[in-house]
C-alpha cells in the first residue's frame, strides 16, 4: 500500500486527494469552472500540509491523463510531474474515462453484468467515450466518436449500459435504448482514483517525467474521426 496524491483537472473540475492505503484522507474540489490554473496549487499545498501533520511520507503522484480540456490536462500533468521531480517519486497515469467508470461502479446500484459507458463532451456532436465492463476491462478504447442513432447498439442485447459524463447529456437525445441507464453528476475526480492509483502503483506502472504527454485522443483543430462502434 502506498500514501499518493491524486489529481484531476481533466473536464471544468479541479480536485486533488491525498489517499493512504486507499482510503481518502483528505481532499479539495471546485466546481465552478476552469479555475485550475488558480486553484491547483492550492489544493495540492493543502493535501501536502496534511500529509506532514500525520507524518506521511509520499510514495507517488497519480494525474488524469485524459481525454479531456487540453488546457486542463496540460496545467494537471504540469503540477503532477513538478511534484513527482521535486519528491523523487514515481508518477502514475490514470485514464479519465476509467476514472469514470470508477465512479458509476462505486455509486450507482448497477446489475452484475453491467457496461459502463463515460462521456466526455468533445464539442458539436462528438464525445470521447469507451467502453468498460465489471473488471474495467476496455471493450471499445478511449475515441471520439461522433453521436449516431446505432453508436452502441452492439452493447443493447440483455445488459445494461451506463451512461455518465457531461457528454452524456446530448447523447441522450440521440442513443436510445430500453437498457441504456442514464447516470447523473459524473465527473472524473481525485477521490474516485485511489484503487487504479493503488493497483499501478503495486505494478510498477510509471510514466516517464520528461516524456509523458497527456491523452488528447485527437487534435486542437476537431477533425472528423472514424466510425469505430
Amino acid at each position: 500500500m502506498a500514501t499518493i496524491l491524486n489529481i484531476d483537472t481533466s473536464t471544468t473540475v479541479c480536485s486533488a486527494a491525498l489517499s493512504s492505503d486507499g482510503m481518502i484522507i483528505h481532499h479539495c474540489e471546485d466546481f465552478n469552472g476552469m479555475n485550475h490554473a488558480t486553484l491547483l496549487s492550492g489544493f495540492v499545498k493543502q493535501c501536502l500540509d496534511v500529509a506532514a501533520d500525520h507524518g506521511m511520507k509520499l510514495d507517488a503522484v497519480a494525474v488524469s491523463m485524459g481525454p479531456g480540456s487540453y488546457t486542463g490536462l496540460r496545467i494537471g500533468l504540469s503540477e503532477a510531474k513538478g511534484l513527482a521531480y521535486a519528491l523523487d517519486i514515481p508518477l502514475i497515469g490514470i485514464d479519465t474515462l476509467m476514472l469514470m467508470a470508477v465512479h458509476m461502479m462505486f455509486n450507482v446500484d448497477v446489475e452484475p453484468d453491467a457496461l459502463f459507458a463515460p462521456m466526455i463532451d468533445a464539442r458539436r456532436m462528438e464525445v470521447y467515450t469507451a467502453v468498460y465492463d465489471m473488471m474495467l476491462e476496455s471493450l471499445t478504447a478511449p475515441t471520439p466518436l461522433i453521436l449516431q442513432p446505432d453508436s452502441y447498439d452492439r452493447y443493447t442485447q440483455d445488459r445494461k449500459v451506463y451512461f455518465g459524463g457531461n457528454g452524456s447529456e446530448k447523447a441522450r437525445d440521440i442513443i436510445q435504448n430500453p437498457n441504456f441507464v442514464w447516470v447523473e453528476d459524473v465527473n472524473p475526480l481525485a477521490v474516485d482514483m485511489p484503487a487504479l492509483a493503488e493497483k499501478a502503483y503495486m505494478n510498477r506502472q510509471f510514466l516517464d517525467l520528461a516524456y509523458s504527454v497527456p491523452s488528447y485522443l485527437k487534435e486542437y483543430q476537431a477533425t472528423k474521426p472514424r466510425k469505430l462502434f
